[in-house]
């Protein structure tokens, strides 16, 4: 029961994409692929995130993932986010939190701003 609730709580909170995401089948006959857990058809804000000034990467990965560099240090923080309209929501491997909300294509996260990178 607990289980169902969860997934009914997720769909309410993070709409039809989160549905998509947890079904093998998707309306569009293309499945998530099982072997590396990827949406066919991922979520807009997925991709590459940086400060003006290049030295905080965040690549949203497709899978719900999240890599985190910071100047020379690649991967300096890795973790998982999950999307509800406009806002996002860190949890890194460590369990630290932080959350995010975009606005007109950029990304407000703890303080910095970050750009889509093209």
């Amino acid at each position: 029961m607990a289980k169902w609730i969860s997934f009914a709580l997720l769909v309410v909170l993070a709409g039809p994409w989160a549905l998509q995401a947890c079904n093998p089948e998707t309306p569009s006959g293309k499945g998530v692929d099982s072997m590396t857990n990827v949406h066919p058809d991922p979520h807009p804000y997925v991709g590459m995130w940086v400060t003006a000034d290049g030295y905080i990467r965040h690549e949203l990965l497709p899978n719900g993932r999240y890599d985190e560099a910071r100047g020379d240090r690649k991967s300096a923080y890795q973790g998982s986010y999950t999307i509800t309209g406009d806002h996002i929501e860190y949890v890194d491997d460590t369990g630290f939190t932080a959350d995010g909300d975009f606005v007109d294509d950029v990304l407000y996260h703890a303080g910095m701003v970050l750009y889509r990178e093209d």
